[in-house]
């Protein structure tokens, strides 16, 4: 196959993108038998796939984030700053609310969470069902807060009748907030957040409701003003489609009143020397330029899609996947092979999917083989689960010959590995792929 690269404009362009294409489509082409004669790859190839964040960066983003500095303080940057901001509420879908940025990790907006809304001794409500969930618990605590957990049955989503349960029991209104993660990445699980909104609301409980949307901002649906969300906690390296590095809160007029008299000690995170008016205005230090420019274009890039049509093209991708590891699994009618993580269909996340290997098989031999011999890189289990389970993103600028040929991939690394599966995972992902995309649709009652 010859690529011909004596046109750098966008037919040169359409040309690459289309023997990339091909390429992916013979991967998955290849009987597995040939595939496993190949020669191991070279030592300096770099491994591509669908780890479920940080995700592919498009050549816009990257392009539009390597322009040259300027003045943070000046025109240019404050009117990028206030125009990506605004924009930014729009996938929030929120129009009561305002939106910090920090330059940091999804981590440092946890903290920015937590240093200004409580005190030392407050106490609040986690949904743990997961590692990231567990550790905005973590964060909780060495601020000196107290956390009681609702902890989500193995396997499953948080149930908001417990959270329902918890908040009518506390007559004296001791807990300030309930926090959720909305995707688990850890677990591949999308988490109830409107469900546990009208929980609350039936409880007639006042506390504050704190939502994650790491991995799940712009893959699908969130609704912060319709689902009584005072405070989101967002990054950049996801559906965002950045690098990691920048994280934002979005706060409601709830959460910016509590600021005003929380007491834990903060400064990096200090959102009363950063807003005025309802706006972000300025940072503590320099402000994340490069950053902002890439936000700008991502949103763009957001925006021509439409929104509903990015959710639904991730619902698409998603549903194809687990397709895919539902055939994988069917060694024998009663299963035998890999498993998608989550038991409930309706729980199973739309930005990744958990696969969860076979008892006595090693997930991480698994990645190890489809990074080294096929150049397909996916996400680790983590903590309790490091070792049965592979995780593989759907999230973010991707496409259906991506798709296909990391899912091909991970066919074949099945293969070499040992691992008990049946063929025609691809196949099975095609067909879901001819079949329309369905919403999902929450609401409050």
């Amino acid at each position: 196959m010859e690529v011909e690269a004596d046109n750098i404009g966008q037919g040169g362009v359409v040309k690459l993108a289309s023997a990339c294409c091909f390429a992916a489509a013979v991967v998955c082409a290849m009987p597995v038998q040939t595939a496993l004669a190949a020669p191991p790859r070279s030592a300096g190839a770099v491994s591509r796939g669908l780890p479920p964040g940080p995700t592919n960066i498009p050549l816009r983003v990257l392009h539009a984030m390597a322009k040259p500095a300027v003045d943070f303080t000046g025109p240019e940057f404050t009117a990028l700053r206030d125009r990506s901001l605004e924009r930014l509420k729009g996938v929030l879908k929120t129009w009561q609310g305002f939106v910090i940025a920090y330059a940091a990790s999804g981590h440092g907006a946890w903290d920015a969470s937590i240093a200004n809304l409580f005190s030392p001794g407050d106490k609040v409500l986690v949904c743990q069902a997961g590692y990231f969930s567990e550790n905005w618990s973590t964060t909780a605590r060495q601020y000196g807060l107290e956390v009681e957990a609702v902890v989500a049955p193995d396997r499953r989503a948080i149930d908001p009748n417990a959270v329902a349960e918890r908040l009518a029991a506390d007559n004296g209104h001791a807990i300030k907030a309930v926090l959720i993660v909305q995707n688990e990445t850890a677990t591949g699980m999308r988490h109830p957040v409107a469900e546990v909104r009208a929980a609350m609301n039936r409880a007639k409980h006042p506390a504050l409701y704190l939502v994650d949307t790491i991995s799940s901002l712009a893959s699908y649906d969130f609704r912060m003003d319709e689902w009584g969300v005072d405070l989101v906690v967002g990054g950049s390296q996801k559906g965002l489609m950045l690098p990691p590095g920048m994280s934002f809160t979005a706060i409601n007029a709830r959460a910016w009143e509590a600021a005003q008299n929380a007491r834990n000690p903060r400064r990096y995170w200090d959102w009363r020397t950063m807003v005025e008016g309802g706006r972000q205005l300025r940072f503590c230090g320099t402000a994340p330029i490069a950053f902002f420019y890439g936000l700008d274009e991502s949103l763009d890039m957001i925006e021509e899609e439409g929104l509903e049509n990015v959710f639904a093209r991730h619902r698409r991708l998603a549903e194809a996947t687990r397709a895919c590891v539902r055939a994988w699994g069917a060694v024998s009618p009663r299963g035998g092979g890999p498993e998608i993580y989550p038991l409930d269909a309706e729980a199973a996340s739309d930005s990744l999917t958990a696969v969860l290997c076979p008892p006595g098989h090693d997930a991480d031999r698994v990645r190890a083989i489809a990074s080294e011999r096929f150049g397909v890189a996916l996400g680790r289990g983590l903590a309790a689960l490091q070792g049965r389970v592979f995780r593989i993103g759907h999230m973010g600028e991707l496409n259906e010959p991506m798709l296909l040929g990391t899912l091909g991939g991970i066919e074949l690394a099945l293969a070499e590995a040992g691992m008990p599966h049946a063929r025609g995972g691809v196949d099975a992902a095609m067909d879901a792929l001819r079949a329309p995309a369905t919403a999902r649709i929450a609401a409050v009652a």
